[in-house]
Parts: C-alpha cells; structure tokens; sequence
C-alpha cells in the first residue's frame, strides 16, 4: 500500500514483498524503475520537482531507513543495498542477467568479483563506471546523460545504477526507454558497501535505526548531509 511521506509515495512493504514483486516483473514484458527514498530523498524532492515526480511516478518506492518509520506512516523498513543483495540472489538462481553502473574508479567491478564469488550462478554483462552525471536541480541535456554503448547495446535484466540520489534516478528515467533494460534500481552507496570500500554498520546497528549515525562516525564529511535528517524531522512536525 502506497502511503504519502511529505508528498511522496512509499510502497510500505517488507523485503520479501519487494522481492516477489521484482521476481514477477523479470518474467514479463515491460520496463520498471525502483527508488529507495530516505529522509535526503524527501528533503531533496520539496526543492526539486522534477525529482519529486520521478520517485511518485516509480513502480517500486521502498522505504530505505528508520526516517521514514519516524513519519508514523510506515511500518517496515526496507534497507535499498539489502534489496540489492536480494535481487542479485534472485537473478543467480533464476538465470537473470545483471549489470553494475557507477562507483568510483574499479568499484563496480568488486563489487561484482564478491557478488560472483558468493553467488557462482551468477551472470554479470558489463560492470562500469558510467558517464559523469553534474549534479544540479531541473532537467539534464542529452549531453549530461551520454550513455557507454555497452549499456546501450547489452540486454540486461537488473540494472543497478550507483551515481548517487537525485542524478542516478534522473538517469535512469531519462535512459530507460533507450535500453534493453527490464528493471533499473538507483543504489547510491550500496557498491561501496558490497566493494568493501566502505564498512557498513553492523546488523545490531541497523536493527536500531541508527545506521546513518554509524556512517557518519566512520565518514565525518557527510554532515552537512546528514542535516537532511534535521530538516526532515522539521518538515514532519510542520506536516509539509
């Protein structure tokens, strides 16, 4: 069920609900985007329309983060690098294909190395950094989204993007139609989790919700990233 966190729709749903809902798209025609919205996401989407629409207009929205339980409209919680892991399980023993788009220089092909070495089924068509996306409000020129020609041309069944939030969403849904793509998810920091470039909280400090507290011990530069957070618990006791 849809529910409305500051204007924007969230499927509030479990992981295995996301999952068996992705495993039935794999198995039909047609092309769908998933977004992971965070309290970042929502702030972002009060000053970018453009992007507000994009994650209303996404067939999956899944709630990323204990900001969003906060809101006191959703119940669960589904963390975007956790469903990744998921859908590559998924893809490995169902015989889907699956592509790794962004990262950093050589991050996408770790986090293929590890994702084959725990799942040997696993068929991977192109792991890549992809084009250099600015990062700025409104809608990009075909310059700004230049696409490699392996993703143009190599069909894939999941697509996961890795540009961060805002440009890997805008990309995708500019891109999508031009490619032989089934379902394209936004993952932002999940490679640098499943690279190993970055240590993820542990399981005890996901379960409490405190996970960005976590990355922002071990990555002191995302606080003025993390003011998001305050904003949005500001926008919540407003009801915008």
């Amino acid at each position: 069920m849809k529910k409305d966190v500051l204007g924007v729709k969230i499927d509030d749903i479990t992981m295995s609900e996301a999952v068996e809902t992705v495993a039935g798209w794999l198995t039909k025609p047609g092309k769908r985007y998933i977004v992971t919205p965070n309290p970042e996401f929502l702030v972002a989407a009060k000053a970018d329309l453009i992007f507000k629409n994009i994650l209303n207009n996404a067939d999956l929205s899944i709630p990323d983060g204990i900001g969003l339980k906060l809101s006191g409209k959703v119940k669960n919680i589904v963390y975007g690098a956790d469903l990744m892991e998921k859908l590559v399980a998924l893809a490995a023993e169902n015989g889907f294909a699956v592509s790794f788009l962004g990262g950093g220089d050589g991050v996408a092909e770790k986090v293929a190395e590890r994702l084959k070495k725990k799942y040997p089924k696993l068929t991977v068509n192109y792991t890549l950094e992809g084009p250099v996306i600015p990062a700025k409000a409104g809608i990009y020129t075909n310059k700004d989204l230049w696409i490699p020609d392996q993703v143009r041309d190599d069909k894939v069944d999941l697509l996961f993007v890795a540009f961060g939030h805002i440009k890997q969403e805008k990309w995708i849904v500019n891109n999508l139609p031009k490619l032989p793509v089934k379902v394209a998810m936004g993952v932002g920091g999940a490679f640098d989790y499943i690279s190993g470039t970055v240590s993820r909280a542990p399981m005890w400090i996901r379960k409490l919700g405190l996970e960005w507290l976590f990355r922002l011990i071990i990555q002191p530069w995302r606080i003025k990233r993390q003011l998001a957070l305050l904003k949005y618990l500001w926008l919540l006791t407003q009801g915008n």
